[in-house]
């Protein structure tokens, strides 16, 4: 994936569990805009279904969603604007993005999109990207990557249900 120079991140957070991380995606919808794309980086059991469902469940006013982890493209149509889920991890050639309708999807709503780096370079320039990493038991780590004008709101709302880490490389 590739990066503007017009993006910035925010600092480390640390989540110390899964409502934790589930809050990170319910404070993200308040935030997201029609035409974004929301990534979500990180190994398996880091966090991104959790997050996603996070966001879901906060644009449909608390209602349980099932993990869409099991197709490739699901689309939630919500009272804001459509939300479409692509899991890319059984993507099997970066060009089969071209094929899921992305482009439309971003049309119309948001995309939250796990697994990108299976689309090697396919992707929107202007992306929001989520890294998560597992931390211990429970806990895992967090850092939004946004354009620079949005940085702020992002490292806010994270601030709202997480502390920032110290980190030597800020």
């Amino acid at each position: 994936m590739h990066h503007d120079a017009e993006c910035a991140s925010t600092p480390v957070f640390r989540l110390l569990d899964p409502a934790a991380t589930a809050a990170v995606g319910a404070a993200l919808f308040a935030l997201v805009e029609r035409g974004d794309a929301v990534c979500l980086t990180g190994p398996l059991g880091a966090g991104k279904t959790t997050l996603a469902r996070g966001l879901l469940q906060a644009a449909l006013g608390g209602v349980d969603v099932p993990s869409p982890t099991f197709t490739l493209v699901e689309v939630y149509e919500t009272p804001a604007f459509p939300i479409a889920h692509f899991d890319l991890y059984r993507l099997e050639d970066p060009e089969e993005i071209d094929e899921l309708g992305l482009d439309e999807a971003l049309e119309s709503g948001v995309c939250r999109i796990e697994w990108p780096e299976r689309a090697a370079g396919r992707l929107p320039r202007a992306l929001i990207v989520v890294a998560l990493e597992p931390d211990d038991r429970d806990a895992r780590r967090v850092r939004i990557r946004a354009p620079r004008a949005r940085i702020d709101r992002f490292a806010a709302a994270l601030r709202s249900v997480a502390a920032p880490i110290k980190d030597c490389n800020d």
